[in-house]
């Protein structure tokens, strides 16, 4: 076994999308190489309704899937082809935009206003840019949590982990998407495949990733039920961490422990051509894509 290495830690940057949602992006529109086959990674946590109720309306998709998780209150959604219905709290879909669709997003509070989820952008291989669009949308019900001796609970959106498989299948990465819950001071490894990318997310706690290389930073000693637990370089709310390769990533949460997304995912290592929400392999392809978009033909009709 060798623990993957912490290439960088950085804290996702407030921006606004849509007609005026304030989020934080983690990262999209940099160097699509770096996490390939994921580009984009979009954390939507609001508790005012006036930052997030106009939405994201009518917009194109071409070449990439989409993987929307929400964790409280809802997002209606449809699109040109009449696809529609709504997310609520701990459900999932994943959208697999190919030849291209028209879509909308709108988001709702739940009883309190509070709208909280995370949008990850999946590219495709160019052999399966142009395929039909397909969606699947899984309720919160069906998808399967492990929970380990030490209090750890995951829940499986997608691949195997533990024994359990995630509902959402037939994906092009062939990714793996964790949601992961460790208790206070407890030190936990998880097993990655040594040649998927993969970064972690923390939207609640703060925990310390540790590597194989020497430790750095300020140690932290912290009294958690009882025993002072040592700490280094906690990662906190909203911060990305992207691992080098190896097959397996540990973390030590911190005092009130740690909730991070874990995923991972194949690399595509094609060419990227890239405009807004298409995504194509060629400056011709996007061309093509910005003519379709003009005359009406970028939905193609169903077989």
């Amino acid at each position: 076994m060798s623990l993957r290495p912490t290439l960088e830690t950085r804290k996702a940057i407030p921006t606004m999308e849509g007609a005026g949602v304030k989020l934080h992006r983690a990262f999209g529109f940099q160097d699509p190489t770096e996490l390939d086959p994921f580009l984009l990674f979009d954390d939507f946590r609001n508790d005012r309704p006036e930052d997030f109720i106009k939405g994201f309306p009518w917009h194109p998709h071409r070449g990439i899937e989409t993987i929307t998780y929400v964790l409280s209150g809802s997002v209606d959604h449809g699109d040109s082809l009449g696809n529609a219905g709504t997310l609520g709290a701990g459900d999932v879909q994943w959208m697999t935009a190919g030849s291209g669709i028209m879509h909308q997003e709108m988001p709702h509070g739940n009883a309190t206003g509070q709208m909280h989820g995370f949008q990850l952008w999946g590219n495709l291989p160019a052999a399966q840019k142009m395929t039909a669009p397909r969606y699947q949308d899984v309720s919160a019900a069906n998808i399967p949590e492990v929970i380990d001796d030490d209090g750890t609970r995951v829940r499986v959106i997608v691949g195997e982990f533990w024994g359990k498989t995630g509902p959402v299948d037939g994906i092009a990465a062939d990714p793996q998407y964790l949601d992961v819950s460790v208790p206070a001071g407890v030190r936990k490894t998880f097993r990655i495949d040594t040649y998927r990318r993969a970064f972690a997310y923390v939207f609640e706690g703060a925990a310390a990733f540790v590597d194989a290389s020497d430790p750095t930073g300020i140690l932290l000693e912290k009294e958690v039920a009882g025993q002072e637990v040592n700490i280094r370089d906690l990662s906190g709310d909203r911060t990305l961490v992207r691992f080098g390769t190896g097959d397996e990533i540990t973390v030590q949460a911190g005092p009130e422990g740690v909730r991070f997304l874990l995923i991972s995912g194949a690399p595509i290592d094609e060419p990227v051509a890239w405009h807004g929400p298409i995504v194509m392999n060629t400056q011709a392809e996007l061309r093509q894509a910005m003519k379709d978009l003009r005359n009406g033909t970028f939905v193609q009709a169903a077989h």
